[in-house]
């Protein structure tokens, strides 16, 4: 079996890979770093299949010398931060939605079997709903929600135009080890984690009762894997939610980090930011139904080991 990754050398991608490598499968990695890290890939073993292109899924030609031969694609490739596209609404639009489309092209042309695409919690924005799921009416509230709403219907399109099967999973606020701390666009728990370490204050934006859904990468990457190896019939040409169904409040959040710190730091306030979702929780039956997805690891064990990590 063999298998791209877009974005390979990036949070999530680096964890498919290295969980692809362990079944013995061959990887190619396409990253061009300005997000990902090759430090990401330092579990490699000598005797992993593993290659790393260092370019960048706008390059149309190299996307048609890479791609023939691959079963599986895993497109995670992307600018993957609403205020950054809210910032930035055009370089995040050729990043993410014309980048997609790049690589749907190439996976038709080259006769891939399957392309797994990483899409986002975010295009369902606010509802009423006591949890999200997959029914629910799009409501995108930035660019970056619009643009993986658009990517969803691309591969919608590719699967019922050419056949080519293709799977969303949307992603609810991921987190672990490998994410990146030092951008301002960077994951609030692998920030937390990182400052409350050093003995500063978590900042938050609002009132610190808006929750989320915080997905450990090992619930991510059994969904991938999940999402490949599921009969075309359940999957192909749709969408799953991708969590723990579990919604977690940032002063919650923050309180398990001072536990496990053993300190006391108090939030420091700050207005809320345009853009953000005000509570996300999921709904993952209709991924355990089509094709068996559970929780591996619940949000407490993965802050743990999260937190060990930037230690």
């Amino acid at each position: 079996m063999k298998a791209l990754i877009t974005g390979g050398a990036g949070f999530i991608g680096s964890h498919i890979a290295e969980a692809l490598c362990a079944r013995g499968a061959s990887v190619v990695i396409l990253d061009n770093l300005s997000l990902g890290k090759v430090e990401n890939l330092a579990w490699k073993k000598s005797g992993d299949d593993l290659e790393f292109i260092e370019g960048s899924i706008a390059d149309e030609a190299l996307l048609a010398k890479i791609m023939p031969g691959c079963d599986w694609v895993f497109h995670e490739g992307a600018l993957p931060s609403v205020p950054r596209s809210v910032a930035q609404p055009w370089e995040s639009n050729v990043d993410n939605l014309d980048g997609t489309l790049k690589v749907l092209i190439a996976a038709r042309d080259a006769g891939v079997k399957r392309l797994m695409f990483a899409s986002s919690s975010s295009i369902y924005g606010d509802s009423d709903a006591p949890s999200k799921h997959e029914s629910l009416p799009p409501n995108p509230l930035s660019p970056y929600a619009l643009q993986k709403y658009g990517s969803e219907k691309y591969c919608q399109l590719f699967h019922r135009l050419y056949g080519l099967e293709t799977v969303g999973l949307r992603y609810f606020n991921v987190f672990g080890p490998r994410q990146a701390f030092d951008s301002p666009y960077s994951g609030v728990i692998a920030k937390y984690c990182t400052a409350m370490l050093k003995g500063e204050r978590p900042l938050v934006f609002g009132d610190g009762l808006q929750a989320r859904d915080f997905t450990f990468v090992d619930n991510a990457v059994s969904a991938n894997l999940l999402a490949a190896e599921a009969p075309a019939e359940k999957v192909a040409g749709k969408f799953f939610n991708t969590a723990a169904g579990e919604s977690i409040s940032l002063l919650q959040l923050i309180e398990e980090l001072n536990q496990l710190t053993n300190q006391k730091l108090e939030p420091e306030f700050q207005p809320p930011r345009v853009g953000d979702v005000r509570n996300s929780l999921a709904d993952i039956s209709a991924a355990r139904d089509a094709m068996g997805y559970e929780v591996l690891v619940n949000w407490k064990d993965g802050v743990a080991r999260t937190l060990d990590f930037y230690r």
